[in-house]
Order: C-alpha cells, then sequence, then structure tokens
C-alpha cells in the first residue's frame, strides 16, 4: 500500500510526524497535488482541514474502487478521517493513526456496527470482487443479520442473482483479452506471456483475466485460462461500456467501447493501464493495475 501525506508548510512538523510513522512520502501542499496523485497511490493522507481535502478531489472523483482513500488529519493530531475509501484503505490507516494519539473517526456503516462488509471479507481472505455493483445491497443485508459466505469448488456452474458478491483470489494485476473466432489455447497462452514481458511483471503474478461475455464460447479461452489457473471473468456489455478506453476499437461494430483495454479497467483497481491494447497475433492483450 502507497501512502502520500500532504501537509500544508504551516503543519509541516504534525505531516513529518505522520509520514515517519506510516513510513510514507511527504510532500508539500499545492492546489494541484492531489490531480498529481490521483492514480499513483493507494491512500493520501491530508494534514489539512477537511474543506481544502474535499475540494481538490471533487473534480477528480471517479468511483470508491479507483479513488484512492483519503484521510484527513486535523491540524492539532486529534482526529483522523476518512472522507474517501474507508473500505480500501482509508479506516486501517486511520486506525494504525490511534497509536500516535491520532483518534480515528470512522463513519462507515458495516464497521462502526461491527459487521464485517464484503470488503473487508474479500481483503482478508485475500481476494478480489468480480461484481462490485453487488456490494451495496450485500452490506444493506450484513448491516440486518449474518449474510453466509459460501465456497464453491471446481467443477461447478453458479449462476449468481445481483445480491450476491462473487469473490475470486486477488490478483495485482487484471487482463484483459479480445481475440478471434476459433483462437486457440496456445494462442492465448503466448499472447500473455508475450505482454506480460511488455509490461515487465511476472506472468505467474497475474491470477485474474476478463473479456466480453460475447467470448464465451471460444473454447480456446477457456483452455488457454485453465492451462495457467486463472479465473475468467466475462464482462456485460453495461459494464464494458462505463469504462473509458485509452484506445479506440473496432468492437463498435458489436456495440462496445472496446474489449481489453475496458476489461482490464473494469477490474483493475487503480483504473489504470500498464499495458495499453496491443495485438500479438489473434489475441490482444491489455493489462491494468
Amino acid at each position: 500500500m502507497k501512502i502520500v501525506v500532504v501537509t500544508l508548510p504551516r503543519f509541516r512538523e504534525a505531516g513529518m510526524r505522520i509520514a515517519a510513522f506510516l513510513e510514507a512520502e511527504l510532500v508539500p501542499y499545492a492546489p494541484d497535488i492531489f490531480a498529481e496523485l490521483y492514480g499513483k497511490c493507494d491512500v493520501i493522507v491530508g494534514v489539512m482541514s477537511a474543506g481544502i481535502a474535499v475540494r481538490g478531489c471533487a473534480p477528480l472523483l471517479t468511483d470508491k474502487w479507483h479513488d484512492p482513500a483519503v484521510i484527513v488529519v486535523t491540524p492539532d493530531l486529534r482526529y483522523a478521517i476518512p472522507v474517501l475509501g474507508g473500505h480500501h484503505g482509508g479506516n486501517e490507516v486511520a486506525k494504525r493513526l490511534a497509536e500516535l494519539g491520532i483518534e480515528p473517526v470512522i463513519s462507515t456503516a458495516t464497521e462502526v456496527m461491527g459487521r464485517p462488509s464484503v470488503e473487508e471479507t474479500a481483503k482478508t481472505g485475500g481476494f478480489t470482487i468480480v461484481n462490485r455493483s453487488s456490494t451495496r445491497e450485500v452490506n444493506g443485508a450484513i448491516l440486518d443479520g449474518d449474510v453466509p459466505i459460501i465456497r464453491v469448488q471446481a467443477p461447478k456452474i453458479v449462476v449468481a442473482d445481483p445480491g450476491v458478491s462473487v469473490l475470486v483470489t486477488d490478483s495485482p494485476y487484471v487482463i484483459g483479452i479480445g481475440c478471434r473466432l476459433g483462437t486457440t489455447a496456445d494462442e492465448i497462452r503466448s499472447a500473455i506471456s508475450a505482454a506480460c514481458k511488455d509490461a515487465d511483471i511476472p506472468e505467474n503474478s497475474v491470477t485474474l483475466f476478463a473479456t466480453t461475455l460475447k467470448k464465451f464460447h471460444e473454447k480456446g479461452l477457456h483452455e488457454g485460462i485453465a492451462a495457467l489457473a486463472g479465473n475468467l471473468i466475462f464482462l456485460d456489455d453495461d459494464t464494458i461500456n462505463k469504462q473509458i478506453p485509452a484506445t479506440p476499437s473496432r468492437a463498435e461494430m458489436l456495440g462496445l467501447c472496446g474489449v481489453a483495454e475496458p476489461c482490464a479497467l473494469a477490474l483493475s483497481k487503480t483504473g489504470s493501464l500498464i499495458l495499453k491494447k496491443t495485438v500479438y497475433g489473434r489475441v490482444t492483450i491489455a493489462i491494468g493495475r
């Protein structure tokens, strides 16, 4: 988890103390500092008024899955207030600051009520949430009572309603895949290997792969990802078209804004790509972080 502490000049001493404790980078406040940090860190700790932090972040907000967590620490070092991303590192860092005598002010409903959220369950178990839109309904149900966690062992076919959160093994990267009709498993594996090499990441560091539901019947795609012991997620058109890909795509003919890039972005943690859409023979790959 990369943490950056932003402090106004007059509160630099307090900022230095927090940064040293969190082993974080310390940077001075500037009007565009939040824009500079977005997408480059997981947590921003601002030693300043909440108003400054909120106004700085407001124009940059996308969604809770891709925005960094933002914590405001009052200049007197009395309170640490997660204003964004409580479930995504904000609450955790605020609680760590309690060791400095800074009181965490937590507003996340599940945490305040002592209930385990979907996000907390995923993090504790080393999972990632596939259908993120489900968490609102499931977390609401968790507030009302116990929600069972059911682990399904392969081979199985699972049909899940919208109010069911689906978790798979976590992965620091997600590979979005597009392919031509009839692409073989060997072509899929070869393209993934080449893409990981181009992105300078270990091939075994990726366990999450995503493509369009329109490719569900591609046997080579299923077999290629199975050989890598990966999880292959098929995304619906609405999920794909909510993304903003970096590169134009001929997938518009299929009613999609793209395949490889938007699929990688949809399941990425930071909403950023470390490898833009790249073509390897009959396979197109993009890698999100």
